[in-house]
Formats: structure tokens, C-alpha cells, sequence
């Protein structure tokens, strides 16, 4: 009996877990819905944007060779069930009151925002989750 009860509870803790760690349809993110995202950087007027990485999930941009206190990226569109839009900004600044701001905007509108300084190594990682 105590054998018929102990296969009974393994049964019982297996099937839980695969039950458990099935995927819910109902986690994705934004289903059916695609987003337009963009990103933009100012800096102050002492510094030089140099550098982004930036993309929605595995669809990855690289700007180099900047050499601006302003940058907007092209509008990306993020597909329905996308996760998140990261960006990685590099900027120099000249004095050590330099400054860099990025913005992460989705469907037109500013949805986050991140700084980096005062100082004249200036980096901004940004993500945002849909």
C-alpha cells in the first residue's frame, strides 16, 4: 500500500510540474499589437554623441561614428509580442559638466528617459519593456 502511495505522489509532483512550467498563452507582453518605436539623445552643448546600439529584442542597430549633440534613430517597429526596446548611447564630453539624455518613445509618445552625467565619459543604458 505504502508503495502504491508513493508512486501515487511522484505522479502527482510530476504532472504539477510540467503543468506549471507549461507556457501560458496569456504571457505575451502585447499579443496582436506592433508598436512604432523610436529613440532620440541630446546632449549639452560641450559633448559629442560617438556611438548606439540600439534595437527591439534580437533586431539589432549600430550608429557609429556620431559626432553630434543630437540623434534620433529611424522608427522601428516592434512586432506584436515584442518584449522590450533597448539602447546603449555613448557620448564624450568636453568639460567635466557635460550631460546626455535618451528617450525611448513608443507609438509617438515619450515613454522613458534616462541621463548620464555630469562628466566627460557619458553612457546611457535604456531599456524599455512593452
Amino acid at each position: 500500500m505504502l508503495k502504491y502511495l508513493s508512486i501515487a505522489c511522484l505522479l502527482a509532483i510530476s504532472a504539477l510540474t510540467m503543468t506549471s512550467c507549461k507556457k501560458d498563452k496569456n504571457d505575451d507582453p502585447s499579443p496582436g499589437v506592433t508598436h512604432k518605436v523610436q529613440f532620440k539623445a541630446e546632449t549639452s552643448q560641450d559633448a559629442r554623441i560617438y556611438n548606439a546600439t540600439y534595437g527591439v529584442d534580437a533586431d539589432v542597430h549600430i550608429d557609429q561614428d556620431l559626432n553630434g549633440t543630437s540623434w534620433t534613430s529611424p522608427e522601428l517597429t516592434a512586432p506584436a509580442g515584442a518584449y522590450n526596446a533597448n539602447i546603449v548611447l555613448n557620448a564624450i564630453g568636453t568639460t567635466d559638466n557635460s550631460t546626455l539624455k535618451v528617450t525611448v518613445y513608443i507609438d509617438g509618445e515619450p515613454k522613458k528617459s534616462q541621463s548620464a552625467g555630469p562628466g566627460k565619459g557619458l553612457t546611457v543604458n535604456l531599456g524599455y519593456k512593452f
